[in-house]
């Protein structure tokens, strides 16, 4: 059984050199276009909430059957990759932010990488980052927060209050678990005052159940981090939830939810809320945002066997 400091050193190391991600998403940017379809936003209802899933662009993992499960045999993750259409020998792991039009105004939840293609496919999508009211996270990995900060470090959603899992916030700013952090995983807790650092007073801790605006409803989901937190939007009988990084790419961790990749720093906890989680979505059939499943990241869960199954929502229905 993986052990919690053996994944918080594995996570660590991973937090800590984002430059394999950061060099993926700046290459995408400056690659010509590529043909076929490439959206940058995509737009379903929610009740009275429009929720715009906008794309990030994505990192690589390569070599994902070396590794990235913890407790799972390589022939069986080529296998689970195979099974999926997917590569063997270099894993897209995609980054898709919601923004939720609300009564109180558009709130984002997360931030992307702030090396990716977010400012431009939000301009696409008529987004103003000003005209953002609230930014809500999930957890504060290094791909969820790097969006917080523009050029100049300056803030890049300057008139938005910042909303944070309390728990979320007490480990990253605690200056005891910085100091006693393995080397490898100090410049995360750097890399999260950085992040943060414009927008002091600003920013409003939540409890992990709390109503965060009307309609919009904390869900504690941890394991990924120790504060990581889903968040539900019910309005008129309709439900969907932000599910953050409850697990990573479905085709691997939802279709075995017993499977611990790499970024979990708690892999026993995270199982437990990946079973808890999605045996809920599934028996209410309830609508998903998965932050790094494919684009346009939303769709539903079904229980399939000792896992789940992922069914992308019908696009044509939304239009």
């Amino acid at each position: 059984m993986t052990t919690r400091r053996t994944s918080l050193l594995a996570a660590g190391a991973l937090l800590a050199a984002p430059a394999l991600l950061t060099r993926r998403a700046e290459a995408q940017a400056a690659a010509p276009a590529a043909a076929g379809a490439n959206p940058g936003f995509f737009r379903f209802k929610t009740g009275g909430f429009t929720v715009t899933t906008v794309h990030d662009g994505a990192g690589a993992r390569p070599n994902p059957t070396q590794g990235f499960v913890r407790n799972a045999e390589p022939a069986a993750v080529e296998a689970a990759l195979k099974e999926a259409f997917l590569p063997t020998d270099a894993l897209s792991i995609p980054y898709t932010v919601p923004f939720v039009e609300t009564p109180r105004g558009i709130v984002a939840f997360d931030t992307g990488t702030g090396a990716g293609k977010l400012a431009g496919n939000l301009a696409a999508a008529g987004i103003d980052p000003g005209k953002v009211q609230a930014v809500i996270f999930t957890h504060f990995h290094g791909d969820h927060v790097g969006g917080l900060i523009g050029q100049g470090d300056a803030a890049f959603f300057p008139n938005a209050e910042i909303i944070v899992p309390a728990a979320e916030w007490a480990y990253w700013m605690d200056e005891g678990n910085a100091s006693r952090a393995p080397e490898a995983m100090k410049p995360a807790f750097a890399n999260v005052r950085r992040r943060f650092a414009p927008y002091q007073g600003k920013v409003k801790q939540i409890a992990s159940d709390a109503e965060v605006f009307p309609g919009i409803t904390a869900i504690p989901t941890p394991g990924h981090t120790p504060g990581h937190t889903s968040y539900r939007l019910a309005d008129g009988g309709q439900q969907a939830i932000i599910l953050g990084d409850v697990t990573n790419r479905p085709e691997l961790n939802l279709r075995n939810p017993g499977w611990h990749l790499v970024f979990d720093m708690d892999a026993s906890a995270a199982e437990a809320t990946r079973r808890r989680t999605f045996d809920m979505v599934a028996t209410d059939r309830i609508r998903c945002v998965g932050y790094h499943f494919p684009f346009p990241a939303n769709g539903y869960v079904a229980k399939d066997g000792n896992g789940y199954r992922f069914q992308p929502a019908d696009w044509l229905a939304n239009a």
